[in-house]
């Protein structure tokens, strides 16, 4: 809680605030759209599905030395922080049923840890091995 120490901001913060919470709207509507893909398309693809508590923790909420204030922030951020982490791993399911090529390697992109289990990109032997039957 770094903005704690700078009272000097207090105003940036206020000007901030409209900007932080309009991107609830958002982060709501991508979890209404995920959670509707992951319980339709899980099933049809013979996916397990994601565990969703596994990804939100609510805990720092909870602590009594916080203001009501600094408890709706800690919510809005774990609540944030988790739909991300959640809907990483869905996404990342999908990509290993419905792609297994890792990506091109260039610059500083780190690919994900499943990409570990992908076949090297532009090599269509190791392609046709794992994937063509």
């Amino acid at each position: 809680m770094e903005f704690l120490k700078d009272k000097t901001r207090t105003a940036h913060h206020l000007l901030s605030m409209p900007f932080i919470y309009w991107c609830a709207i958002w982060l709501f509507a991508l979890d209404i759209f995920i959670e509707i893909y992951h319980r339709i398309c899980f099933p049809l693809y013979g996916l397990k599905y994601v565990k969703r508590s596994n990804y939100f923790r609510f805990d720092r909420a909870k602590l009594p030395y916080l203001s009501p204030i600094q408890k709706f922030n800690c919510l809005y951020c774990s609540y944030g922080n988790g739909l991300m982490k959640y809907a990483t791993q869905i996404i990342a399911r999908t990509e290993q049923y419905w792609c297994g090529i890792q990506h091109k390697k260039w610059g500083d992109f780190e690919a994900p840890n499943h990409h570990g289990q992908f076949v090297e990109y532009w090599n269509q032997q190791a392609f046709e091995e794992k994937y063509k039957s």
